[in-house]
C-alpha cells in the first residue's frame, strides 16, 4: 500500500496559475510511475500527466504546454505546475500510481495502482 498526499489546489482566475505537489509515504517500486489525473462526479477520470523513473514526462493532449510535471529523486513525490489555467481545467486532481505497461513503458495510461484524497483546483472565468 502507497499512500499519497496532495497539496496546492486552490481557487484562481483564468489564466493563473498553481502547483500541485504529492508526496508519497514510500518509495513505488521500479515497476511503476507517478501522475495526476483528473476527475469530476459523473465523468470519466481524465489523464493529466505522468512521469516516469527516467524523467520521461507524458502529457494529455489538453495540456500540453500549459502543465509541466516533475519529481524529486531525493524522495518520492511528483510536482505539477499548472500554468494559463482554463476554466475547463476546474476539477478535482488526483496523484496517482500507475503499473509499468510493459517493460520500459510507464505512463498514465498503465493500470491506476494507487491514488490520493485529491485536491481540488477551480479556475474563474
Amino acid at each position: 500500500q502507497v499512500q499519497l498526499a496532495e497539496s496546492g489546489g486552490g481557487s484562481v482566475q483564468s489564466g493563473g496559475s498553481l502547483r500541485l505537489s504529492c508526496e508519497a509515504q514510500s518509495e513505488p517500486s521500479r515497476e511503476h510511475c507517478m501522475g495526476w489525473f483528473r476527475w469530476a462526479p459523473g465523468h470519466n477520470p481524465e489523464g493529466v500527466a505522468s512521469i516516469d523513473n527516467s524523467g520521461r514526462a507524458t502529457y494529455a493532449d489538453s495540456v500540453k504546454g500549459r502543465f509541466t510535471i516533475s519529481k524529486d529523486n531525493s524522495k518520492p513525490s511528483v510536482y505539477l505546475q499548472m500554468t494559463s489555467l482554463k476554466p475547463e481545467d476546474s476539477n478535482m486532481y488526483y496523484c496517482a500510481v500507475y503499473s509499468a505497461l510493459n517493460a520500459g513503458i510507464c505512463n498514465m495510461y498503465g493500470r491506476l495502482e494507487y491514488r490520493g484524497q485529491g485536491t481540488q483546483v477551480t479556475v474563474s472565468s
